[in-house]
């Protein structure tokens, strides 16, 4: 049921309160000018969450990745969390992984005809993006992980919210694993609520429209995960997920924020799983690499290694896995699915706000084609065009 993974630390609330003030006090200042927000000359959506991981950030990029990019330009921006390089770096055909983050190397990967940038400084990330000769022609900018990041005033702000983790039932850090009070959800124009079950209730979907309590202006949307066909890492040939049987052995490779809902899922599978976590975006050693070859080894036949597309960007090229763990280990692409009768109207809101606001487009060509002659085509104002103000 939804919220079933939040557990509060208690006897830390006292110092989530102080944390709370400190998180007030900024986003007062930028309510009130002092810290400015800058709006850009250009579609700009960004995708976020106020929780601590795991709400499906990377797959829903990807969704609108994939929505966009065979109509527009699509660059995507990222802090390019625990990379080792510093300031401003575009993506390349022989951009390394450690260079750019597992995240936006992922996306990358899958999408090699989209710019991939990172920057800490995303307002600069952006005049970048816009001005430099080799992406000037970038028609609509997603900003990855950008719900707290302020200094950017987007056109559409995206909140995601965990099934599991509704923001509602949480407590700021370090108690709970809230960045900032759930008030902040007033600043999106759309809230996802992510991972539900597919096979979710009608009446669970009016208890979590009610307790959401969204203002008019918001729109509210429920996505659920799904899987693609396991893919080999590094031999073999694909295999579809159902092709698992009951007796198989599984050892699940994940070092991502919230592996729950992967283990439940794999469950109607087969119940045998064993699940080898790390931490979010970890970075694996050799006594790592040693540590997944035994645990293999000591599993019973017949078994098998699923790992996730972003535990993939760091593991493929690590030296050291076993030639019994090379010829098993398979990854698990998830996307993500607008649960029934939601997608075409989240699509079309996507397209309309691209299509509205983009100058080079095929969206915007197809808009000034369908004008009569005699029309306007002049634009106005800036790109950031709020579904509040709509």
């Amino acid at each position: 049921m939804e919220g079933d993974f939040i557990k509060i630390n208690e006897w830390m609330l006292p110092l989530s309160w102080l944390y709370g003030l400190g998180v007030k006090l900024r986003n007062q200042l930028f309510e009130i000018g002092l810290l400015k927000s800058r709006s850009f000359d250009i579609p700009v959506i960004s995708v976020g969450n106020i929780t601590v991981g795991g709400s499906g950030k990377t797959p829903h990029v990807e969704y609108l990745i994939r929505l966009l990019k065979d109509h527009a330009k699509v660059a995507v921006l990222s802090r390019g969390y625990k990379r080792k390089s510093r300031g401003y770096v575009l993506a390349g055909e022989k951009t390394a992984m450690s260079d750019i983050g597992d995240e936006p190397f992922q996306m990358k990967t899958k999408f090699p005809g989209i710019y991939v940038a990172v920057d800490k400084n995303r307002c600069h990330g952006i005049d970048m993006l816009t001005g430099s000769e080799d992406t000037k022609d970038t028609d609509v900018i997603l900003l990855d992980d950008a719900f707290q990041h302020r200094y950017v005033k987007p056109g559409i702000n995206i909140l995601l919210v965990d099934y599991h983790r509704l923001i509602i039932y949480d407590k700021l850090l370090p108690a709970g694993r809230l960045r900032e009070p759930q008030s902040g959800k007033s600043r999106a124009d759309i809230v996802i609520i992510t991972k539900c079950p597919k096979d979710l209730k009608p009446m669970e979907y009016r208890v979590i429209i009610k307790a959401m309590n969204l203002y008019p202006y918001q729109q509210l949307y429920f996505t659920t995960l799904e899987y693609d066909n396991l893919r080999p890492m590094f031999c073999g040939e694909e295999r579809p997920l159902r092709s698992i049987s009951k007796k198989e052995n599984i050892l699940l490779l994940t070092g991502i924020a919230s592996p729950k809902q992967m283990i439940y899922d794999l469950k109607e599978c087969s119940p045998n799983i064993t699940p080898m976590t790390f931490p979010d975006h970890h970075q694996f050693t050799k006594k790592d690499i040693e540590r997944i070859n035994d645990a293999f080894a000591a599993m019973q036949s017949p078994k098998i290694i699923i790992t996730t597309e972003k535990d993939n960007a760091r593991l493929f090229g690590m030296e050291g896995l076993s030639d019994e763990v090379r010829h098993n280990i398979y990854i698990l692409p998830v996307k993500i699915k607008f649960m029934p009768g939601q997608e075409k109207e989240f699509n079309n809101k996507i397209i309309g706000y691209v299509q509205k606001n983009s100058k080079n487009s095929i969206l915007a060509k197809a808009k000034d084609d369908n004008k009569p002659q005699n029309s306007d085509n002049t634009r106005h104002g800036t790109g950031t065009i709020s579904f509040r103000n709509n």
